[in-house]
């Protein structure tokens, strides 16, 4: 009896989804564009920014570090998993910064292409508290006071508190 391998990294790849971590500034209208399909009725766009405060306690800047292979394939999972739960998806865009950003800069965006607005909104909200829970992704709070702590994305989620 033969038993079906499994899953390789490549079988979660769909030549749709733009999938990255990357140093470089992340812009809403490429992650938007990437998104866009004829088959769509709704795009879904989660844009994640660093806010001057957390927990009133005032911030100058954040810091990202991810173990990239481990977080792409994350993000492939997702994309797959979004893809089993609603089958309409069409596009996924998952792009992650590192590196340090200042207060406004974006951080993270999630895009989802369906045809219709209900699944798209559930997709996309489905990726970033997946990606925050799985992804091997961790921050370092600057604070005014010139201290700074590390903590993982995931954490955020675990306090309650919308990192």
């Amino acid at each position: 009896m033969q038993t079906k391998p499994s899953p390789l990294l490549s079988d979660f790849k769909h030549s749709s989804d733009s999938l990255v971590i990357t140093f470089a500034p992340l812009l809403l209208p490429e992650a938007y564009a990437l998104a866009e399909d004829d088959a769509n009725g709704a795009i879904v766009v989660m844009s994640g920014t660093v806010r001057h405060q957390t927990d009133g306690k005032p911030v100058v800047a954040l810091e990202y570090q991810a173990y990239e292979p481990m977080a792409l394939q994350i993000f492939r999972q997702i994309a797959h998993q979004i893809r089993q739960r609603w089958a309409d998806a069409n596009r996924v865009v998952i792009h992650h910064r590192t590196g340090r950003l200042d207060i406004g800069e974006i951080s993270v965006l999630v895009a989802v292409g369906c045809p219709h607005r209900a699944e798209a909104f559930e997709a996309c909200q489905y990726a970033i508290d997946t990606l925050k829970h799985n992804a091997p992704i961790w921050k370092k709070e600057h604070w005014a006071d010139g201290s700074s702590s590390w903590v993982s994305i995931g954490a955020c989620e675990e306090s309650n508190d919308a990192c």
